[in-house]
């Protein structure tokens, strides 16, 4: 009886035995689902964030590199040939310039910009003009040009009495204006029209004949 006994003893235990492995089992994938489901929040947060940096990408080249602006038509400095000017009393100038011009281009793509003319004014009056070739600024770049213009104003006492006295202070005061038209190109893809107003004053110093004073709006 004693050696049954001592057989059948073992046998209780097996049930117990299963119950643990049940529950490691269990754990083990309770631990995998969970396991698993941080990696889809993982990879769902590297989704988000990649889609906010890309939005942020896009809106900055939008923008940046996208977003066209409007050139810059400036005179800069000139000399002056055949410098010839006439007294307070008898006023009237007859000079020639050599004008430097830029136009100013901050866009990302060229600017192609279209024959012109730029008008110098005395007051009211007209005193000379200069075409401007047709050429291209490039991107991001200032295209500097030279062009001569012929001034000229006789008779000023009847078109304008203040020479006489611009004559007496030595400074004679210019104005010139242009519109000068053309096309922004980017990566040769998008191309819009843009022009630029030339709005600039300036003066001449008729003892040293040189110009002073260049603002441009």
């Amino acid at each position: 009886m004693a050696d049954n006994k001592e057989q059948q003893s073992p046998y209780p235990l097996a049930p117990a035995a299963n119950g643990y492995a049940r529950r490691d089992t269990e754990s083990a994938s309770h631990d995998a689902r969970e396991l698993r489901k941080k990696k889809r929040m993982k990879c769902l947060l590297y989704i988000v964030l990649f889609a906010v940096f890309q939005t942020g990408i896009i809106m900055l080249f939008a923008l940046t590199v996208m977003k066209i602006k409007t050139p810059k038509f400036r005179v800069r400095s000139a000399t002056f040939e055949n410098f010839n000017v006439g007294t307070p009393t008898n006023p009237s100038f007859s000079l020639r310039m050599n004008a430097e011009f830029s136009v100013k281009n901050t866009n990302f793509g060229h600017f192609k910009y279209q024959n012109s003319t730029v008008y110098f004014f005395y007051g009211l009056t007209q005193v000379g003009e200069v075409v401007v070739q047709k050429a291209r600024a490039k991107a991001r770049s200032t295209r500097k040009f030279n062009a001569v213009v012929e001034l000229r104003l006789a008779n000023a006492a009847a078109a304008n009495t203040q020479l006489g006295n611009n004559l007496s202070s030595g400074v004679v005061r210019l104005t010139s204006k242009s519109k000068l038209g053309g096309k922004v190109e980017l990566m040769k893809v998008l191309k819009k029209k843009k022009s630029t107003d030339m709005n600039c004053s300036m003066e001449i110093v008729t003892a040293t004949q040189q110009l002073r004073n260049i603002v441009c709006k």
